[in-house]
Parts: C-alpha cells; structure tokens; sequence
C-alpha cells in the first residue's frame, strides 16, 4: 500500500464522492473498491473528528445518470446529496460500445456525446460540490490541439468550456500535447504518463525478457513520442531510437497528410527486443509498418506500446502481423474502452489502472501533492530490480 503518511496528517477539501460515467461504470467499480480498503483499514487520529465525517463509507459512488429522449436528447440527473463533496467525475470518451435510440434507431455514442453528457453531470451538481475534479484518460479532443490552417481548435474550446463550469482539476493520460494545457493556465491540469504499468504489464507477462543494453531497445515511432521513450530508455538503461514520419504535405487523406517513409535513426538492433512505445494506436497502420522496418533491420521480439488502443479499423491488420511474426505483443491500457473481441487475443497484454487512478484521488481528496505518483522513476527501478532476482512483481503497487 501507498505511503499513508501525509493522508493522515491532512484534511480532506471534502467528502469524497465518485461519479463514473457509463463509459467507464466498470473502472468506477474497480476505484471505489480499492478506496474502500484502504480507508477502512486506515488508522487515523482524527477519524471521529466532524471535518472527517463520512470519511469511510461503503461505497464513494455517487448514484448518478443521463437519461435520454426518444429524441436523442438527454439531461444529467444526480440522485442523491452532494453539498461539501470533493467530485470526481470519470469519463471515456472513446467508448463506443454504448447505444441510445434516436427516433427508433440504436446510435453509438461518439466522444462529442460523452463529452455533452460530462458536461450535464456538471450541470446537474449546480454548484452544491465543494469542488469538481474531472478524470478524462483520453483527453477529448486531443488530437485537435493546435491550428495548422483556417480550422477550430477544439480540445482547447474544450478544456475552457470545463474551466467556465467551474471544474477545478483536469486529470488526463499522456495527453497528444500537454501544452493544450496553457488554453487553462489558472485551472489544474496533469497528464500521467502510465510508465510503470507498461513495465509492469510486460515483465508480468513474460519472464525470459533481458533489461539490459544488449538485448533491449525503446523504439520511438514518430517524433511526437520521443520523449515518452527517453524516459523509458533512461529509466531501464538500455539504448533508444526513433523514425521520423516522411510525410507528402501536398495531399490530405483521412485528414491528413499521407506518410511516404519512415526513416530510422539508431543504433544496431540486430537480435533485441525491441519495446516500440506511443500515446495511442488508432488504425494501427504506422505501428505495424515501424514493426515492418525493425524486421528489416534484424530486430528480435516486437512489443508495440500505446496508452490508448482505438483499433479503429478492426483486429484484422494485427492479427496477420502477429502471424507473420512482425508483432509479438501488443500493450495497452484499460484507459479506454477494450472489447471482448482484443480482450481473447493471445497477443494482448491489458495495463490495469484503476489503482493507480485511485492513488490519484486519495492523495487529491487530502489536496496533498501527487508529484510522487506521476514520476515513476524510482518504482520502475525497484520493479525491474525484483524482476532480475526473480521476485513476484504481481503484489508491487
């Protein structure tokens, strides 16, 4: 268990309640159970003091819901007292396995729908919360996040939208950018990189991996996700490399312009294991022709890692670079929402979170700083320790 100490000796801004949207109801359950236990086997002082009055309780999920017109139109309804309580709203936005009707048709929500229904939640709280901390693992809009052309900018709309209904904390997961964050400058806004579960899920699923210089290699597939890997590199000891998009900026496809090449930059790879790790991985395409090109050059196994898998053209595309032997794993988060059809893929390892979004919130309910839980380093450096001396790392926070 986490370090309880500065918990115990600090208010909470108010009682803590919890309200997952539909889109992440599954991962609300998981948080409040984790939360559940730790405050009950708390030992606190001041646990029959008044400023900690429901402080434990059976559960901290606020029983709330969006309910819809036969119109597609809905409302946000909060079903019980929220005066004095420290919200947290969960949503993801990228779950499109829910349906409403509209005028006798089943629709599939969108992120547009998930955002509004946010938005009515807020809403219906009218200001009675002490304060409203919203959790958006994949910020909306993110990928619209900086002007190119005459175009909106939607993911900074939104973030002041949130700002002006008076939510007071954004927590998001390795936002596309997190300068988007400077459209909010006076609001609170963190993006957490999941690191550690990477690591965790990997070295948890496979037990012959070296964590060495000389059988191990982060892969960055675009500039965009450089960063994310001289982290990564840094923290384990082992090299890094990285492609670079050669795009044709005089056509746009899907919205953007086509990629003619990836260009590697990068020492030897001949017979590494190879981690190639990003924010997200939408159609899979650039994923499985970076896998393509670390073939080329002799590397060994190919895990490819993203925060969020969209797999928005299907399984198809992976399934065959998994038997054509491009791809060994894949690894993700359950950030967002993952089907029953990925889940029963031999291949894919699923990073648990909702421990970690619960550390978030125990630690933010006592406005005490996360610093600790947002630079993974030295948990990264005690877990591959353990995995070396052939310790289980199943039980490690």
């Amino acid at each position: 268990m986490h370090d309880d100490k500065r918990n115990l000796d600090s208010i909470p801004v108010g009682s803590l309640g919890i309200i997952p949207l539909e889109s992440c109801r599954e991962m609300g359950q998981e948080i409040d159970k984790y939360l559940i236990k730790w405050r009950t086997v708390r030992e606190h002082e001041h646990e029959d003091d008044i400023t900690f009055r429901g402080y434990m309780r059976d559960t901290y999920i606020i029983d709330a819901s969006c309910p819809r017109f036969g119109s597609g139109e809905a409302k946000g309804r909060i079903n019980e007292s929220i005066r004095g309580c420290d919200l947290f709203l969960i949503v993801d936005v990228t779950n499109y396995s829910l349906t409403y009707k509209l005028f006798g048709l089943e629709n599939h929500m969108s992120p547009d729908d998930h955002f509004q229904d946010l938005k009515r939640i807020i809403a219906a709280a009218c200001g009675k919360a002490r304060r409203i901390n919203v959790i958006m693992p994949f910020l909306y809009e993110s990928r619209q996040h900086r002007r190119t052309a005459r175009e909106s900018m939607d993911c900074a709309l939104a973030l002041q939208e949130l700002a002006d209904m008076g939510v007071d904390n954004i927590i998001t997961f390795d936002a596309h950018d997190p300068r988007v964050l400077n459209s909010i400058p006076l609001k609170g806004f963190e993006s957490v990189s999941p690191a550690y579960q990477f690591v965790k899920g990997i070295l948890g699923s496979c037990k012959d991996i070296k964590v060495d210089n000389d059988h191990l290699m982060i892969i960055s597939p675009d500039e965009g996700a450089t960063e994310r890997a001289v982290f990564l590199a840094s923290v384990l000891g082992v090299d890094m490399g990285m492609f670079y998009k050669r795009r044709d900026y005089s056509k746009v496809v899907d919205g953007s312009n086509p990629i003619v090449a990836h260009e590697f930059l990068g020492s030897s790879l001949n017979g590494k294991d190879v981690w190639v790790i990003d924010d997200m991985i939408s159609s899979g395409g650039s994923m499985i022709d970076v896998a393509r090109e670390l073939k080329n050059r002799n590397a060994g196994r190919i895990f490819v890692i993203a925060t969020f898998g969209l797999f928005t053209n299907g399984l198809d595309k992976f399934d065959q670079a998994v038997a054509d032997g491009l791809i060994y794993k894949v690894v993700c988060t359950n950030l967002t929402y993952q089907s029953p059809e990925l889940l029963s893929r031999d291949y894919f390892i699923s990073c648990d979170m909702s421990k970690y979004i619960a550390y978030i919130i125990d630690t933010l309910n006592h406005d005490a700083s996360i610093s600790d839980l947002l630079l993974p380093y030295n948990r990264i450096k005690t877990l591959v320790k353990a995995y070396k001396e052939d310790q289980e790392i199943s039980d490690l926070d």
